[in-house]
């Protein structure tokens, strides 16, 4: 598969070491609207230089185009893109509004294309051993989840100096201006509903609660776009996920999903191999963990009923591998969609599922007071099979 790579910034140096698993992916171009920044790109990973989307375009033998692109572009390349004829794997969100996202996925489908999207993280070694989880009901039926995706003051930690690989600044402003929700809350929001199906209804609240904010002293920002959000979506299966997402509170990424006769608990979703912990209530426990003791001391607790477990994993890896808190494979979801053309089958990440996604992170971004009621709805999703997960499991990364 021959693909041409829109956008040469930040987020592009990402996903390159990822490309080199693939060795059916070919990157055959790669452009960006600065030429400079995609010529040191391209040099720097020896990749053919494109000077303009157009030309790339026009290049019949290129078949698939990866947008990496910002999120406020993604629509407008996106759409070019498949008014072309080629497949389209795009970064998240789909686009900035929920019509937009819509088109784009009409257009793929009456053209007869392959159209995905990031995050690929449900076909990682922790979304698919949590779903092993969850099917073999480890916990019995799922009740409630509670998910965190807290990033901390992150103006505070010198985003203006961020570089890439290849040199691309860290666009903080566009991180803030497209906020915090509509670029992480998929991570999660993807697991969930592959798991439990779509959404129905969300219930949200979202504000702006830091505006004026300063990367240095000399060098302020204004913010609008809502840097803390929280809601509660209600799958069509019953179960409940409360998901907070933030600029504000510490770094936390951690995920409980609570169920009949226990806990699983994920502590990182940008760990592709982080692992499933798995904790089963025991009476004694649940009335020791009540006493404050046991908060200064949990080793109390622990001793006092069944220790939390690692579930078995699809795949073993090293403790270093594990434990690390970041480690995702880009272009995986990339690696997917070329195959599902190649196979003329449904890509693992389809395109339905992905608007349903975009939609739950647009509707909790832009709260309203009312529940909202979920338009947008997708065929179930099957897990990886056997086969599929011994391919990329394989791989060593």
């Amino acid at each position: 598969m021959r693909i041409g790579l829109i956008g040469c910034g930040f987020t592009a140096d990402c996903y390159m070491p990822s490309f080199k698993r693939y060795p059916h992916l070919e990157l055959a171009a790669a452009t960006d609207q600065d030429s400079e920044r995609a010529s040191k790109f391209c040099k720097f990973h020896s990749v053919p230089f494109c000077p303009n989307l157009e030309t790339m375009l026009a290049d019949p033998s290129i078949d698939m185009i990866v947008n990496l692109t910002h999120s406020a572009s993604h629509f407008e390349v996106s759409k070019a893109c498949l008014e072309a004829g080629k497949h389209v794997y795009s970064e998240k969100p789909l686009a900035m509004t929920l019509s937009q996202a819509q088109e784009l996925v009409e257009i793929a489908q009456a053209k007869g294309l392959y159209y995905s999207a990031a995050p690929c993280g449900l076909l990682g070694e922790t979304a698919q051993t949590l779903w092993r989880a969850v099917r073999n009901k480890a916990i019995g039926n799922v009740r409630v989840i509670y998910a965190e995706l807290d990033d901390g003051p992150l103006h505070l930690g010198g985003p203006h100096l961020w570089r890439s690989d290849s040199g691309a600044p860290y666009d903080y402003e566009e991180e803030f201006s497209a906020g915090v929700t509509v670029e992480h809350a998929a991570y999660y929001l993807s697991w969930f509903a592959a798991f439990f199906g779509p959404a129905r209804t969300i219930t949200a609240f979202s504000s702006c609660l830091w505006p004026d904010r300063h990367i240095t002293p000399d060098l302020p920002l204004t913010i609008t776009t809502p840097d803390f959000t929280t809601a509660c979506v209600t799958f069509e299966s019953g179960v409940v996920a409360r998901l907070t997402c933030s600029l504000i509170a510490p770094y936390n990424h951690t995920m409980k999903m609570v169920g009949d006769t226990g806990v699983l608990r994920v502590e990182e979703c940008w760990n592709f191999t982080a692992p499933v912990y798995f904790d089963q209530y025991s009476d004694l426990r649940f009335r020791a963990e009540r006493y404050p003791i046991t908060k200064t001391f949990p080793f109390i607790a622990r001793w006092l009923g069944p220790r939390p477990r690692t579930y078995p994993p699809v795949k073993k890896v090293s403790w270093r591998k594990r434990n690390s808190r970041y480690r995702m494979d880009y272009a995986r979801g990339v690696s997917d969609l070329a195959k599902a053309v190649a196979q003329q089958r449904p890509p693992m990440l389809p395109a339905d599922f992905c608007l349903h996604v975009t939609e739950l992170a647009l509707a909790i971004q832009n709260a309203q007071e009312a529940p909202y009621q979920v338009k947008t709805t997708f065929k179930p999703l099957q897990p990886m099979e056997d086969s599929a997960l011994r391919e990329y499991l394989a791989i060593n990364w």
